[in-house]
This record gives C-alpha cells, sequence and structure tokens, in this order.
C-alpha cells in the first residue's frame, strides 16, 4: 500500500486565508491538523491542530496575566477577536514545518517521516511537489492489520 491509497482530499489553505477559514477547513474535515500551500498548490507547512489553536490565540498567548483579565463572557468570544487575521499573520515561519512524503512512498517511509517529526498528519505530494492530499496518523494506523 502507498501514500497515495490512504490519502484524503482537503481543500487547499493558504497564508492569505483568514483563520477562520483554516479552521472551518480542519474542523469540516476532522483532520488533526492542516497543510499550507502556496499559490501552486505546493505544501509551504504542515500545522498541527495545536499549532491551529495557537493561530487562534495568537493575541493572548505572548502574556498570560494578560488572558487573566479577560472575563469568562469575553474569553468565551475570542473567536470573534479573530476578524480578518490570516494564516500568515499569525504563522511564525521558523517555527512552522514542512511534513511531506511523496505520493508512491510505501506506509513503512509514511509512518517514519510521522514519527521522526512527531506529525499527526503528513502531506502528499505529487512528482512535481503539488499536494494530492494528505495522509493521517489515525489513517496510516487503521491500516495496519492486527497481529493475532
Amino acid at each position: 500500500m502507498r501514500a497515495r491509497d490512504l490519502a484524503v482530499q482537503i481543500p487547499p489553505v493558504r497564508m492569505g486565508d483568514p483563520v477562520t477559514r483554516a479552521v472551518q477547513v480542519m474542523v469540516e474535515s476532522g483532520l488533526p491538523g492542516l497543510v499550507v500551500v502556496d499559490r501552486d498548490d505546493v505544501p509551504k507547512f504542515v500545522l498541527p491542530g495545536s499549532q491551529v489553536l495557537k493561530l487562534m490565540v495568537s493575541h493572548y498567548s505572548g502574556d498570560s496575566a494578560l488572558a487573566r483579565t479577560v472575563d469568562e463572557a469575553h474569553a468565551d468570544q475570542f473567536w470573534v477577536d479573530l476578524g480578518g487575521r490570516s494564516v500568515g499573520d499569525c504563522v511564525a515561519p521558523d517555527q512552522a514545518r514542512m511534513v511531506q512524503v511523496p505520493e508512491d512512498a510505501t506506509l513503512l517511509e509514511a509512518a517514519i517521516v510521522m514519527s521522526q517529526l512527531r506529525a499527526p498528519l503528513i502531506a502528499v505530494v505529487d512528482h512535481s511537489g503539488r499536494l494530492t492530499g494528505c495522509l493521517t496518523l489515525n489513517a496510516l494506523l487503521s491500516a495496519v492489520p492486527p497481529s493475532t
């Protein structure tokens, strides 16, 4: 079995997309993170779900004292504060990682990449480097036959 056999198609998320759209794509796709691509659908980096959450709270994450000053009613509305902020506004390129395998990678190769980079999903790319889908940890583990 190859990575392409388990890869799922996802709507592309780009640096200029609003954070709210990125979160919506992740939630509606049931993915544990996102693959961010450029204009040509070439993956730039993979964001695990915890990093997507960081996009949402980036205004507050640098100062925990500031977060404590926000009352409960307003703290529950932090989603509204995202406004028109884009993925690019919130991602620190030095903290983002590219996690990808070619579409003809074996499941063992994909598992090694996932485990080495501690990534819950990886981008699957074609021979030209364009995104063809993503492979999740759950899909990978589900493909492993149970031992007897």
